[in-house]
């Protein structure tokens, strides 16, 4: 039945994303291993070397860490194969997988072992808003700590679930919008740089650990549904020989061998913390495409293009949206 299903969703996502042919004899002689910025490049690079230089003593070729001022730096890197391989939140994975021959591989687990993460909006402690209604009712007065606009928790989610359910273009209904990594809108609100900011769990987790006094100064005032844990990305045209390579890899650290414990707490240090990866492949983003289309057709709605060209688009969403639905209904089916 496993088999089946892996079959019927490779099948299904080479229609939705685009089939790509794979080379067979390519040869690979380095890597390079995108990180996502939600946080300094210091504390990336601290985080994820440890973890670089054991991919590199696996793999038997030099692996580099390719870092970016922000999430489309690392798409347009595994665009331009200048990436191989990368982090990704499940926004930006989409648009990797679309735009730059990106293919789900694997998946984090956090060290808690929840199947994913929430995203948040933040105060400050000392803030009078205690819920998202409070501070939908006083936008104009309000600065606005958006995230990364490829970032799933930082903004997708933000976007559809209060902004777009809202008819709510924050660019116009808040006094002042600015765009940041994770790390930074913590700061910003621990700080009153702005009145309010998105952010996600796992980096909240970090950031309590990292800062515990300034975290003293942070309120939760909305949390949302559950996000999928982030996904690995590939370049869907690697070598099948190494695309093995890097699986086994990613699959077995932290998981067996006699550096298990020592795997394992690379691991915790990584990002907000993960245990051993899971397999996965691009079925996981599908949940977060159907919300990225139902976004789209919310902001096409209120858009005052010729009543004729805004039909247009909206049955081609709708055909999207529609698609995505029935590959999700599908995967569900035979899961």
């Amino acid at each position: 039945m496993q088999r089946i299903l892996r079959l019927l969703t490779v099948a299904l996502l080479a229609m939705l994303f685009g089939a790509r042919a794979v080379p067979a004899d390519e040869t690979i002689t380095e890597i390079n291993f995108g990180v996502i910025p939600t946080e300094s490049s210091s504390n990336i690079q601290q985080g994820f070397e440890p973890f670089r230089a054991d991919m590199e003593k696996a793999l038997g070729v030099p692996v580099k860490l390719f870092l970016a001022p922000d999430y489309a730096g690392i798409i347009e890197g595994m665009r331009f194969n200048k990436v191989q391989l990368a982090w990704y939140g499940n926004k930006s994975a989409i648009e990797a997988v679309n735009r730059a021959s990106g293919e789900v591989f694997c998946q984090t687990v956090d060290v808690a072992g929840n199947p994913g993460y929430w995203s948040l909006i933040i105060v400050h402690k000392d803030s009078p808003y205690q819920t998202i209604e409070e501070i939908i009712r006083d936008g104009q007065k309000l600065t606005f700590g958006n995230g990364d606009p490829n970032s799933t928790s930082g903004y997708l989610i933000p976007t559809y679930y209060l902004w777009g359910q809202n008819s709510i273009d924050p660019t116009k209904h808040f006094k002042l919008v600015r765009n940041a990594n994770h790390e930074a809108n913590l700061m910003a609100v621990a700080n009153k740089q702005v009145d309010f900011a998105t952010n996600n769990t796992e980096n909240y987790d970090k950031f309590a650990k990292a800062h515990p006094e300034m975290v003293k100064n942070i309120r939760i005032v909305w949390k949302s549904p559950l996000i999928p844990a982030d996904p690995m990305v590939w370049r869907a045209d690697l070598p099948r020989e190494w695309k093995s390579k890097i699986k086994g890899f990613f699959l077995a650290y932290g998981r067996m061998g006699a550096n298990k414990e020592k795997e394992l707490a690379v691991l915790k240090g990584m990002s907000s913390g993960w245990a051993p990866f899971q397999d996965s492949s691009n079925h996981q983003l599908l949940p977060i495409m159907e919300i990225n289309y139902a976004k789209d057709k919310m902001k096409l709605a209120s858009d005052t293009m010729a009543a004729a060209d805004k039909a247009k688009k909206m049955a081609e969403i709708d055909r999207k949206l529609e698609e995505v639905r029935s590959y999700s209904k599908m995967v569900e089916k035979f899961n």
